[in-house]
């Protein structure tokens, strides 16, 4: 597959979430990446670290151009720990570990390596996400997390799935939900 064509979809993909999705600055987007689907193979089969630099150097511009902190999600070897730069989380306990293409995945791993300040941490609350090639990003978005269909959905062969997130409503009734 093409890297140029890689980098214009997922150009693509997050342009149109950023636009359908709300999301505001400083806020957090969790991406979860499996490069093996990118390239139509199982996860964990065929990971490419070109083609996390592909994704990486598409999207991380628009994201800064926004000022969107930008959360990777690592794989199953590290039990989806996320890589976030230090500053979007200063209150978080990191846990001492360096992603690598074959534990952590090529994404996560390309992240650590290009954040000005990286750090691993066991979990976040993210305010919305990406997930490209079905990794199950849900465990790391607030709740309530409500799905976002984007007509861009593939970057190569991997399926895109994205959610927001909203407050929950409380109160029943009687409350009162918009100002």
């Amino acid at each position: 597959m093409e890297l140029e064509t890689i980098k214009n979809e997922a150009r693509a993909v997050f342009s149109e979430f950023i636009d359908k999705s709300g999301i505001k600055k400083g806020k957090i987007l969790v991406v979860g990446c499996s490069t093996s689907e990118v390239l139509g193979h199982n996860p964990g089969t065929f990971s490419s670290e070109e083609v996390a630099v592909a994704i990486y150097s598409a999207v991380k511009p628009l994201l800064d151009e926004k000022g969107i902190w930008l959360a990777a999600q690592c794989c199953e070897h590290l039990n989806r720990a996320i890589v976030v730069e230090r500053a979007a989380v200063s209150d978080a306990e990191p846990v001492c570990v360096i992603p690598q293409v074959k534990a952590g995945g090529s994404f996560a791993t390309v992240c650590y390596r290009s954040f000005s300040e990286p750090i691993v941490i066991e979990e976040i609350k993210a305010d919305c996400g990406i997930d490209i090639g079905c990794t199950l990003i849900g465990m790391h978005l607030k709740k309530v997390a409500v799905p976002l269909r984007l007509e861009n959905h593939y970057i190569g062969k991997a399926l895109i799935t994205s959610a927001f997130t909203r407050p929950k409503y409380i109160g029943g009734s009687r409350a009162v939900y918009k100002q």
